[in-house]
């Protein structure tokens, strides 16, 4: 394998990393030999998934971690140093979307809860991440963002308003970290075939309008995103920073 794409031997934690785009990019990341830790909301979930990895001969960990509650992403940051004694990738995957229709019908809880997760907790990681990034020259920060960060989804107002601050912040880590041999970058999915999706997805309706605007002809997959993630995680990617990747099939180019 060319040097330019190795990561054997550095330590990823991937949030919301029990199912879908996050599964499937800590799955890659061990395949390419990398030590990952996986973090969600339910340790029995996680396990699963750790147990599958190892089964291949990976090197993986679970850590149970609730991305809206900042003194859990701080022990995350703990205990993975505790374990690995470093930590060279951050993979921001993990959101909620717990409110679909206007946005000014929606209580004040789930604009709160919303920003805490899709928000604040990668801002939260970032702080505990970071540090331990400086001690060893450096990391890399992916943040799985989405295209209704850059175009607001339908009846998804308060989903895409954190999805387009979380380019935001990723604009500005780039900025602020870059001299510290720090990338930050995120990837802008379009429609995925996840647990997390499936209300669109299950629509006959909806899949019927994606497919005449999609010009691949079909919805993504999590391994599409992984292989992204990978190519940022790796050497590769080192001169890239504060870019947005947009993966949806060309949906959102407009021409059909």
């Amino acid at each position: 394998m060319s040097q330019l794409f190795d990561i054997a031997g550095k330590v990823a934690i991937v949030t919301g990393a029990s199912r879908g785009i996050g599964q499937s990019i800590a799955e890659e990341f061990a395949k390419a030999g990398a030590k990952v830790v996986l973090a969600s909301r339910k340790q029995a979930d996680l396990e699963q998934v750790v147990a599958g990895i190892r089964e291949q001969g990976g090197d993986a960990i679970a850590i149970a971690a609730h991305t809206g509650q900042k003194q859990t992403l701080i022990e995350l940051a703990q205990k993975t140093v505790e374990h690995y004694g470093r930590i060279d990738i951050l993979v921001n995957n993990a959101a909620t979307n717990p409110h679909f229709g206007p946005v000014l019908e929606a209580e004040d809880s789930l604009w709160q809860k919303t920003i805490e997760v899709n928000l604040m907790g990668n801002v939260w990681l970032c702080q505990a991440v970071v540090p331990i990034m400086r001690q060893h020259g450096g990391g890399k920060i992916i943040n799985i963002a989405s295209i209704v960060g850059l175009n607001p989804g339908h009846f998804q107002g308060i989903y895409s308003v954190t999805k387009a601050a979380l380019i935001s912040l990723t604009k500005t880590l780039a900025m602020e970290l870059g001299r510290e041999n720090i990338q930050v970058n995120a990837i802008a999915p379009g429609l995925v075939q996840t647990k997390f999706a499936q209300v669109l997805w299950e629509n006959d309706r909806m899949m019927e309008q994606v497919m005449m605007k999609t010009p691949v002809g079909r919805i993504g997959q999590p391994v599409d995103i992984a292989g992204l993630a990978l190519w940022l995680a790796s050497p590769a990617s080192s001169f890239v920073t504060g870019a947005v990747f947009v993966a949806d099939g060309g949906i959102t180019l407009g021409s059909l």
